[in-house]
């Protein structure tokens, strides 16, 4: 299978986001992981073994479950609505230009996600344990992202004017976000014993680069937001000053003085 086929299959994928731009990096995102992970178990199914049909499963399983979570926050949150009415508007006067330019970086991202995945597969490697290591790696970054949101939910209905500092937000402010670094963390690393040549190991660790700096940006973006709403709460000022933002037992506590990511 070519890269332009997964290139294709992503920017079809994310279209969705010309509906609302914001859609480019959250319900586009989600599907376009999902379609990428059916369009590498369909090119390489007659070379898979049980190992990549459970990384591809998960992906597959992780894309439709973010893209179907954000889609009904959406449309049964009156909240989160109210936060998405600015984005609606911006997209409203977005130039078509600025639209396609989004998504088309947002095209080429996800195939750099799940690219040393593709590389294992097209290079025929043979199922060892970095590919295990990987796909539990993966497990528990999905299950992370998953617990995150069902304690979220579970506790806006509690109380909808509180930040949440139970379960595992007493570990991290953002731990949606790390889980989301776990996974494709094993994804990078179900590749390291199959990719070949510095190209390969460049497109990977790239994918791998951005996601990060992405997840940071969403974590500097919350925090801006929750000092905005929670900001003269005591309570809250001792949990950020006590929890770090996004990386466990790692002492760093706040992301909104570094300007470089994005707002």
């Amino acid at each position: 299978m070519s890269y332009w086929v997964l290139f294709l299959v992503s920017m079809i994928a994310c279209s969705v986001g010309f509906r609302m731009y914001i859609w480019f990096f959250s319900v586009g995102y989600g599907l376009a992981i999902a379609c990428l992970s059916t369009a590498l178990a369909i090119g390489f199914h007659n070379s898979m073994g049980m190992a990549e049909w459970i990384a591809c499963g998960l992906l597959i399983v992780y894309g439709l479950r973010l893209s179907g979570y954000l889609f009904i926050r959406e449309i049964k949150s009156a909240s989160y609505r109210k936060v998405l009415s600015p984005e609606i508007e911006r997209s409203k006067k977005m130039p078509p230009a600025a639209k396609i330019s989004l998504w088309t970086a947002c095209g080429f991202l996800y195939t750099l996600m799940i690219i040393p995945l593709y590389y294992r597969l097209k290079n025929h490697a043979l199922p060892d344990a970095s590919l295990w290591a990987g796909i539990a790696v993966m497990s528990i970054g999905i299950l992370m992202e998953l617990t995150a949101d069902i304690q979220k939910t579970a506790a806006k209905k509690k109380n909808s004017h509180r930040f949440v500092d139970r379960g595992l937000y007493r570990l991290v402010r953002c731990p949606n976000y790390l889980g989301e670094l776990l996974l494709w963390l094993g994804v990078l690393i179900t590749g390291v014993r199959a990719l070949q040549g510095w190209w390969q190991w460049a497109l990977s660790c790239l994918g791998y680069i951005l996601i990060v700096w992405i997840m940071f940006s969403g974590a500097r973006r919350l925090e801006i937001r929750q000092d905005r709403n929670y900001g003269n709460s005591p309570e809250y000022q001792e949990y950020v000053k006590t929890v770090p933002i996004l990386i466990p037992f790692v002492p760093l506590y706040s992301v909104k003085k570094f300007r470089f990511l994005i707002a």
